[in-house]
C-alpha cells in the first residue's frame, strides 16, 4: 500500500500472496492514509496563516490599505465601494463555523460567542454585499475617541447602513489578502455574549494569522477616530464611484 499527499491525496492498496499482509496490518496501514488524507486536505485549504497571507499578497500585488483618514466624507453616495462580497452562501452557523477551521482562521472567545447566540442569524438567500470603509474621523470627528453610537449615528446619517452581522465571518473567508495590521470594525448591530455583554465583530490581521475577533459594542463604548469601519449600502441606493478589486 502506498500514500500520497497533497493537492490531491490518493491511498492504494496492492495485494500480495496469501502469506503477506494479515487484515490487520492492512487496516493499520489504511487508517494511516486516511490521517494523512485529513492532513494533506487542511494544509491544501490552509489560507489564514501568517505564511499563507503573505503568499496570497504576493501573488495578488496587494497593495496595502489606507493607514490613515482621508478627507472628511460629505455623502455615502459619493463613497467608493470598497469591497464586494457574497453573503446567505452557509445553510447554518455550523457549516460556517466549519469553513472557518477548514481554511485556519482564527475565531476569538467573544466572536465564537456571538457566532454561537440565536440572534446571529444567516440569509436565506445568496446576495452581494457592497461595503464602505470608512475612518471615524472622515465621519467628521475631530477628538481622539468618540462613542460607538455617535459614530453610528453620524454614519447613517451621511448615508450608509448597518451590515448584517453575517458580513463579518463571510469577509473573514473572502479575503485572505488582509495586510498586516489592519482591523475592520464591522459597523453592525451588536450581539450579546452568554453574559450579556452587547459585541462587534472585528476581522483582523495582527501579524500571526487571519482571525475574526470580538469587541466592546455598547452604545458609549469609546473608539479610536484612527479604526476603520465597514458600513453597507442602504438598500436601493446607487453609488457611481468604485474602487478596483
Amino acid at each position: 500500500m502506498g500514500c500520497t499527499a497533497g493537492q490531491e491525496v490518493r491511498c492504494h492498496t496492492t495485494l500480495h500472496s496469501p502469506t503477506g499482509w494479515h487484515r490487520s496490518g492492512t487496516l493499520l496501514i489504511v487508517m494511516f492514509c486516511l490521517a494523512h488524507a485529513v492532513l494533506g486536505a487542511r494544509e491544501a485549504g490552509a489560507q489564514c496563516s501568517a505564511r499563507d497571507v503573505l503568499q496570497n499578497q504576493l501573488r495578488l500585488k496587494n497593495v496595502p490599505s489606507p493607514g490613515a483618514p482621508g478627507i472628511p466624507i460629505r455623502s455615502a453616495v459619493d463613497a467608493p465601494v470598497w469591497k464586494t462580497i457574497a453573503i446567505g452562501t452557509f445553510v447554518d452557523r455550523f457549516t460556517l463555523m466549519g469553513a472557518l477551521d477548514a481554511v485556519g482562521c482564527s475565531v476569538g472567545n467573544l466572536a465564537g460567542e456571538v457566532l454561537d447566540n440565536p440572534a446571529f442569524s444567516l440569509s436565506a438567500v445568496k446576495t452581494n454585499v457592497d461595503l464602505f470603509a470608512v475612518f471615524g474621523a472622515e465621519l467628521g470627528f475631530l477628538t481622539d475617541t468618540a462613542p460607538l453610537g455617535d459614530i453610528y449615528a453620524r454614519a447613517q446619517q451621511l448615508g450608509f447602513a448597518l451590515a448584517a452581522a453575517e458580513v463579518a465571518p463571510q469577509l473573514r473567508l473572502q479575503y485572505f489578502d488582509q495586510p498586516v495590521g489592519e482591523f475592520l470594525i464591522i459597523g453592525m448591530e451588536p450581539i450579546n455574549t452568554r453574559n450579556g455583554e452587547p459585541v462587534i465583530l472585528t476581522v483582523a490581521n495582527g501579524g500571526a494569522g487571519l482571525i475574526l475577533i470580538g469587541q466592546d459594542g455598547a452604545a458609549d463604548a469609546q473608539i479610536s477616530v484612527r479604526s476603520r469601519f465597514l458600513f453597507a449600502r442602504p438598500t436601493g441606493v446607487e453609488t457611481t464611484a468604485f474602487l478596483p478589486p
